[in-house]
């Protein structure tokens, strides 16, 4: 009995500890080096500075990627339906031309778009235990973050958190 309240607690407090996490972003993510399609070099910092006071959903995804792909669709329509809020891609194509390819080819040129071009390896992903893509995130006006991890496009938690 004992070692099963040791391990309860154990559990709750790791819980609390992980979502604690998941409000801000590391240090080494916001300075993250992200590319914009002048071929400018932006910090991810940077980029959130960009759409301060508004609510941003973050769209990490990739050309090559099946599950990306059908998410865009569906991210389209909930761009009408939030013209507000501002959306922002980070790409894990292998080469800007493939990336800027895809923009077109998947009619996501609304929003705002970059490309890491350290990929799965860059700081930013690597503090965000970046596992799947596509990945979904939703922060509010203040830069929190309210959303941590959603990877299909019609998650209702997206919805529910660009509404609040």
């Amino acid at each position: 009995m004992k070692k099963a309240i040791i391990t309860s607690t154990l559990f709750i407090a790791s819980v609390l500890f992980v979502n604690a996490q998941n409000k801000t972003f590391a240090a080494e993510a916001l300075a993250d080096q992200l590319m914009d399609l002048e071929g400018k070099t932006i910090t991810f910092e940077n980029v959130l500075k960009a759409h301060k006071n508004k609510v941003i959903l973050l769209d990490i995804w990739a050309s090559w990627c099946k599950d990306c792909v059908v998410g865009m669709s569906i991210l389209n329509k909930i761009k009408k339906d939030y013209p507000e809020v501002a959306y922002v891609y980070i790409s894990l194509d292998r080469n800007k031309e493939i990336w800027e390819k895809g923009i077109k080819r998947f009619k996501i040129e609304e929003g705002s778009h970059y490309w890491a071009p350290k990929g799965w390896k860059s700081d930013l992903f690597t503090a965000i235990d970046l596992d799947w893509i596509p990945r979904y995130m939703v922060l509010d006006k203040d830069g929190s973050i309210k959303l941590y991890k959603a990877i299909k496009a019609e998650d209702k938690e997206i919805i529910k958190q660009l509404t609040k």
